[in-house]
This record gives C-alpha cells, sequence and structure tokens, in this order.
C-alpha cells in the first residue's frame, strides 16, 4: 500500500534524531491547532517517531516533559491532556517563530566564530563573541545538546578569555592557544544541529521574511 502521506524516515532513528523530528512535528502541530485544523496525522507520526526509541517507549506527553518541547510549544502539551483545542492565555503568536529565529541566530554566530578563529589575525573578540554565543543557548531550557555544550563553555570560559590578556603597550594581537582553538570546534556542533533540523520546521519562516 502505498503511504502518499506518511513522512519519509530512515528505517531506525537515533534519539537526537527523534528529538529534531519531534521538534518539527510539535510546530506543525502547534499551528494546526491554532487554524483548528485536523491534526490526527501529526499525531500518527509522533508515535511513530516514539516508536525508534529504546523500550518501554514513553508516552507522548512524558517524553515532550523530558526533552523540553512542552515548554516551548505550552500549547501542544494542553491539548494532548485535554484531547482537544483549549483557549489559552498565551504568549504573542509569533512564539513559534521567535525560536526558529533563535535558531538561525544561534546557527549565524557560530559560523561566524569559526571564521574568525580560522582567519583573523587577532583573536581579541572571540571571547565576546563565544560569551554571546552562551547567552543565546541559555534562553533554550530542557534540550540536552544545548546543555551539554554550555557546561563546556563553562568550564573553559574564564582560562580562555585571561589567555586573551595582552600587557599594555604589546605589539603582539592576542592569538587562541592551540588546546582553545579545538575546544571552540563546540561551533561546528552546533553548526551541525541547527543544519539537521528538518526543512518543513523552516520553510515558514522562508516565507514570512
Amino acid at each position: 500500500e502505498l503511504q502518499v502521506k506518511r513522512s519519509l524516515m530512515p528505517v531506525q532513528l537515533g534519539p537526537e534524531q527523534v528529538g529534531l523530528e519531534m521538534l518539527c512535528l510539535c510546530g506543525q502541530l502547534d499551528l494546526l491547532i491554532r487554524a483548528q485544523m485536523q491534526q490526527s496525522e501529526i499525531l500518527d507520526q509522533m508515535l511513530q517517531c516514539l516508536e525508534h526509541l529504546p523500550k518501554p517507549m514513553p508516552q507522548l506527553e512524558d517524553y515532550l516533559d523530558i526533552v523540553g518541547l512542552s515548554a516551548m510549544f505550552p500549547r501542544v502539551e494542553v491539548f494532548l491532556i485535554q484531547g482537544s483545542p483549549v483557549e489559552m492565555l498565551e504568549r504573542p503568536p509569533m512564539d513559534y517563530f521567535f525560536h526558529i529565529a533563535k535558531l538561525n541566530q544561534l546557527l549565524v554566530l557560530s559560523q561566524q566564530l569559526e571564521e574568525d578563529i580560522r582567519h583573523l589575525g587577532s583573536h581579541k573578540y572571540i571571547a565576546h563573541q563565544l560569551s554571546v554565543i552562551y547567552q543565546v543557548i541559555s534562553s533554550f531550557r530542557g534540550i540536552q545538546v544545548f546543555s551539554e555544550i554550555k557546561k563546556d563553555i563553562e568550564a573553559n570560559f574564564k582560562q580562555m578569555k585571561q589567555s586573551l590578556v595582552i600587557d599594555e603597550g604589546s605589539r603582539h594581537e592576542p592569538q587562541l592557544a592551540a588546546h582553545y582553538i579545538n575546544i571552540l570546534e563546540i561551533t561546528q556542533s552546533l553548526t551541525s544541529v541547527v543544519l539537521s533540523l528538518p526543512e518543513e520546521l523552516t520553510e515558514d519562516l522562508h516565507q514570512a521574511v
């Protein structure tokens, strides 16, 4: 039987791929709930996603709580609990796009930092750039991959910043030591995470801008 409406996905998804797919589906479901349109197909896809996780398979509501998606999409959480759309006192309706905009900001900052580390003769502003990235990461709650990167930054930031301080009057431009450059390869991790988001998650944003 030809499944024309079933999403195309690998035979087996890893936990991170499941998380990204669920992020996409939550965004779609949130928009469908707002428009009071049929949600059953998206719910079916969510349950299919959960089947890729190690047994015992968690309940959908529990999984969204664990990975932090219920905080990003409160309307979805209420819909799953109540079984029907519920009128909510809510934050601005652009929340969905706000989260995507933050992901885009994270992508641009990470790519710029990586480029500057590799090609600039001076690393004077690298610590400031990393601090901005840290602030953006901190605005995401309950997303494990971001939490781990945040801990890496916290563990090395002070020493790295201090290493870029030069004596007054020195003619030498501050340069990161090799081991700090290796640590800052976390920017590649951030870039990979954001670029791996499904196209369906960002296509509406491209249309809006």
